[in-house]
């Protein structure tokens, strides 16, 4: 904000409105989103409005639920219907998980807001295992990831794996009812829902690398938006921008999206950034993984680099899929 210029705060009159999805764990970011920004500027929680969007992501769970999201149409599935409505002036941001996030915005929008990232793991959710390791031979695994479906595989390839998927509460009523004997959800939304006993473990990125982005929040904005722009500036957490953007480069760069298996984190070491990445084919059947490391404020570079590098050891006919 140019200097010499007054913030006009939102106020009850004229509210602050606030896009998400409705599932509880998109309402649960969105609330927290609201509560930073009312302790950030010292405002009432009437000053702020919270709408609810439905996505073509959100109808594809009641009408295409046996299948995969790839074949619906990944990109912008559960983000196209908020940006619309951030860019019409019916939101003035629009908060998402990153991890759902394609990696370019819509002309006139921005994302240079996160939140500070909570726990990356995966979670192991079973009521009959303790871990993968536990699982009986053949028994079957709820995932809609692409990513978790490929890793799990790779490391077991006699279970069976079907699509699942739902917000939390909907897989956890499947496992109950049989579906599958385990599925995985990731350990920051089951954080954010006070639900992380549901976890039976989580699982170290070691054994299993998360999604590009997994467990950070990001807010959006339209651009030459100076009420906006100067308060998310306030909720800004720069080490998890300084990790994203290395990590969304990568992805990026390897042309990635939910019909992609690919793995990445990036870890922060003073002024360094370490970042790993994994790319499987689908049916586990092959892995290539690597690192790079370098000053972090070269992350975007960092991102690109290891990219290429991994795609580099890939066979010719290892996206053939896509």
């Amino acid at each position: 904000m140019p200097m010499g210029m007054t913030l006009a705060l939102p106020t009850p009159a004229e509210p602050l409105k606030i896009g998400t999805r409705g599932s509880p764990l998109a309402l649960a970011q969105a609330h927290e989103t609201r509560d930073r920004l009312m302790a950030a500027f010292g405002l009432p929680e009437d000053a702020f409005r919270i709408v609810v969007i439905k996505t073509t992501g959100d109808d594809s769970v009641l009408i295409a639920a046996d299948r995969p999201l790839k074949e619906i149409g990944n990109k912008g599935l559960f983000t196209k219907e908020i940006e619309e409505a951030l860019l019409s002036g019916g939101i003035d941001i629009a908060v998402h998980s990153m991890k759902d996030m394609p990696v370019a915005q819509p002309g006139g929008l921005i994302l240079d807001c996160y939140l500070p990232r909570e726990d990356v793991r995966d979670a192991f959710v079973s009521a009959t295992a303790t871990g993968i390791a536990d699982l009986p031979q053949g028994a079957r695994v709820g995932s809609s990831s692409l990513r978790r479906r490929a890793q799990l595989k790779a490391r077991r390839p006699d279970l069976e794996v079907v699509e699942f998927r739902g917000n939390v509460q909907t897989r956890m009523k499947k496992l109950a009812d049989g579906v599958a004997s385990a599925t995985f959800l990731a350990m920051a939304g089951l954080n954010r829902l006070g639900m992380a006993h549901v976890a039976r473990s989580a699982i170290e990125p070691e054994d299993m690398l998360p999604a590009v982005a997994q467990g950070a929040i990001g807010v959006e904005r339209r651009l030459h938006d100076p009420r906006t722009e100067a308060m998310l500036a306030a909720l800004h957490h720069a080490p998890t921008g300084l990790r994203l953007a290395a990590e969304r480069a990568y992805l990026a760069a390897l042309d990635g999206s939910c019909e992609t298996p690919i793995a990445g984190l990036a870890l922060l070491d003073g002024s360094d950034l370490w970042l790993r990445g994994e790319i499987l084919r689908p049916d586990g059947s092959e892995t290539i993984t690597g690192d790079i490391r370098g000053p972090a404020s070269d992350g975007t570079a960092l991102g690109r680099q290891l990219a290429a590098d991994l795609l580099a050891q890939a066979p010719k006919d290892f996206f053939a899929w896509r």
